[in-house]
């Protein structure tokens, strides 16, 4: 007779095979330590996050593998968070990277750059919000989709409502350099390299949540899909081809602390110089007028066919204006050049007191164009806005565009058919060197060349499709001079034909999954299984 043993005692818990899917073993994982290590954990996750963001904010000490990290511990801590707490201490952080950047960009503290700040954090914030309404409402794979539609989405947006353009808050300019990835800026602007960045961090927080490979796999054919393009498109159009010698000057750094000492003597702004006696300015305006005209007859002795001044290169009270012009309009006739002139008009005129004008002057001494700046620096800048219209003429040399500094980060006013891009600046030591390195993506955008001279910066020529043709730093040279032989033909590229459709997509994108989520949340039988609260 079989000895039948007896019923084993109880454990208290279900055994391995008897637990229901996703329960959790309390008796290897008590509830109370799990909860204290996850509050722990997500603490962790938002101090690294925040730290990462200082280093890709678009500024001086910017890290392009930041760009990729910080999304990842950020979009980890929201969702181990409740709601409404994580997206406040998300706000926070981006309010503390903005402050950073403004900073570290030595641009000033001020009441509008406080509220910007501000403002700005909260439209970065959006993405990691929707991603917590969308996550749990949607299957796996659409889900991954929701934070990089959104944060595209927010980039736009930004670039669109407010007078930064891509100066900040845009992901694509922290990847400066990395010329196979950029190529992809030339479909689909700015907005997709963001949404690169920041479908990785889901598709990683998914692995994390949920191991699986598979939405690995499709992230990571379609990241070396955009590289083996962005790699082709380098490769089957190598630079070469009919280029023109261009030499951006600047003039010497003793003539502009001259001109800055006299400057400095007069109490006031603007208005206060316009109407300064001659004898206080115009022996300093007219020793940087001859430094500029010296070094443009010195550059086309060597061979330039064309030549830029800086932003701002000449500074003439309003009654002396026409007479720096026809200087100019002299030299380059006896040069023989087109020359480029960066021109800052004192007046006394209210309310912008001046302008901020750039004028292409041909061989023959004609102005082509007058063109006045359409982006005065949010807080700083008082000028009377241009009308935004760039000007483009035909020249030997392929067609030959013109915009101011600032213009150069907004992408839709910079898609024009053009083959060859002229930014005079004025920037700063601690910002010139990222403001020019952000321009780049404008020569990949458009198709065309840039060149960008600064007037206390770095100054560099660009290829279209990105590649450093030359640069010079204002702060290692007594006096700064670039050449670069540029090429004269460009491309038409699909981010000139189509615009900023990809941004709108995103936009579109982001919507229809909304609607999907809002449609599950009504039929609670349609959700998904389990996922992060």
């Amino acid at each position: 007779m079989t000895k039948i043993p007896p019923p084993p005692r109880s454990t208290g818990r279900l055994s391995t095979m008897e637990q229901p899917p996703g329960a959790v073993d309390t008796a290897v994982n008590p509830p109370a330590r799990q909860g204290s290590s996850r509050t722990a954990a997500r603490w962790v996750f938002l101090a690294l996050g925040t730290a990462t963001m200082l280093f890709a904010v678009g500024g001086r000490w910017d890290i392009a593998a930041a760009a990729w990290i910080f999304p990842v511990l950020l979009l980890r801590f929201s969702r181990l968070s409740r709601m409404w707490t994580g997206t406040l201490w998300i706000w926070l952080a981006h309010i503390i990277a903005a402050v950073f950047w403004v900073q570290e960009s030595a641009l000033g503290f001020n009441p509008v750059a406080v509220a910007g700040a501000i403002g700005l954090a909260a439209l970065q914030t959006l993405p990691f919000l929707a991603d917590r309404l969308l996550v749990t409402r949607l299957r796996p794979a659409w889900a991954a989709l929701g934070f990089p539609a959104a944060l595209a989405a927010s980039e736009f947006l930004i670039t669109t409502v407010t007078p930064l353009g891509t100066a900040y808050g845009c992901l694509a300019v922290t990847q400066y350099g990395d010329l196979p990835l950029l190529q992809l800026v030339s479909v689909t602007g700015p907005w997709g390299i963001g949404f690169l960045i920041a479908y990785f961090a889901s598709t990683v927080n998914r692995i994390w949540e949920r191991p699986s490979w598979r939405g690995g796999l499709v992230y990571g054919a379609v990241l070396l899909s955009v590289l083996l393009a962005g790699g082709a498109r380098l490769a089957l159009s190598p630079a070469g081809g009919e280029s023109v010698r261009i030499a951006g000057v600047s003039p010497s750094r003793a003539v502009t602390a001259s001109l800055q000492a006299a400057l400095g003597r007069i109490s006031g702004g603007p208005a206060d110089i316009a109407a300064a006696p001659a004898p206080a300015v115009e022996p300093a305006m007219t020793a940087v007028e001859n430094d500029l005209l010296a070094a443009t007859e010195r550059e086309a002795a060597a061979g330039a066919k064309i030549v830029v001044w800086p932003e701002e290169a000449l500074r003439v009270q309003e009654s002396h204006a026409s007479e720096a012009l026809a200087a100019a309009r002299d030299q380059a006739r006896r040069s023989g050049v087109y020359l480029e002139i960066g021109v800052r008009v004192y007046s006394t005129t209210a309310p912008a007191y001046g302008r901020d004008e750039a004028m292409l002057i041909d061989p023959r001494g004609n102005v082509l164009w007058t063109y006045q700046k359409a982006h005065p620096i949010p807080g700083s800048e008082k000028y009377t806005p241009g009308d935004g219209r760039v000007p483009v003429a035909d020249t030997p040399y392929g067609r030959i565009a013109n915009v101011i500094c600032y213009d150069a980060d907004f992408p839709a006013m910079m898609r024009t058919r053009a083959d060859i891009m002229l930014v005079p600046s004025a920037d700063w030591k601690e910002y010139g060197g990222a403001h020019t390195a952000k321009a780049s993506l404008r020569a990949i955008e458009g198709g065309y060349s840039l060149v960008r001279q600064d007037a206390q910066g770095v100054s560099t020529a660009y290829d279209h499709q990105g590649r450093v043709l030359a640069t010079a730093d204002y702060f290692t040279t007594p006096r700064q001079t670039m050449v670069a032989l540029v090429p004269t033909h460009g491309v038409t590229t699909v981010y000139d034909r189509i615009g900023d459709t990809f941004a709108w997509l995103c936009v579109a994108g982001l919507a229809g999954l909304s609607a999907v989520a809002v449609a599950r949340s009504r039929h609670p039988r349609a959700r998904p299984g389990t996922s992060p609260r």
